[in-house]
């Protein structure tokens, strides 16, 4: 659910009202009282989110959408974009995933850097490792009705705040130096 300030401010006030009920049950009769009413409000973009025991892999579902992220860490050597050997079993276990799950259509492979380096230097890795788990899938999703699509992203999406209060902090940079793979599951 949305945090905005006015959703807060709405369940605020709900409680409040709320609260207030009691208060208005036991008021002197000669008093004027308001009513109050129910506020009910729906339930938007629910997000769960399993991690893996190590760290190298989450999942996230929104709605029929289901993000894979792994760990750059677990997929690449420092600074290169050749998958290592536990990386090609991941995407195997990832692919067989897609078979299963999958509605079809497009596959979106989404690279990620943390905040070291230069912006031209993370787009362009970023984009080599999203192309390179690319190829890894498309010969195990060969012959399945999806397409694959490789985008690097940089630096420029974080998922947590590579340095907070002034300081680097090196377990957010390693959860943002990542590849995501999104899908459209099945109904």
């Amino acid at each position: 659910m949305s945090r905005s300030p006015e959703r807060l401010a709405v369940l605020a006030l709900a409680f409040a009202l709320t609260a207030g009920h009691a208060a208005v049950a036991r008021a002197d009769p000669g008093e004027v009282t308001a009513g109050v009413e129910d506020v009910v409000a729906p339930v938007e973009d629910v997000l769960a989110e399993v991690e893996s025991l190590d760290g190298a892999e989450s999942e996230s579902k929104r709605g029929e959408q289901v993000t894979v992220a792994l760990t750059s860490d677990v997929l690449f050597a420092l600074d290169r974009a050749v998958l290592t050997d536990r990386a090609r079993l991941r995407l195997r276990r990832v692919a067989v995933r897609i078979r299963a799950e999958s509605a079809g259509g497009e596959v979106r492979i989404e690279g990620h850097t943390d905040d070291q380096g230069d912006d031209a230097y993370n787009d362009a890795l970023s984009l080599r490792r999203a192309q390179a788990v690319r190829q890894a899938l498309r010969g195990t999703l060969a012959d399945t009705d999806t397409s694959l699509r490789a985008t690097g992203f940089g630096e420029s999406r974080p998922r947590l705040p590579n340095v907070v209060d002034g300081r680097p902090v090196e377990a957010n940079r390693a959860k943002n130096r990542r590849v995501e793979i999104i899908f459209t599951a099945r109904r």
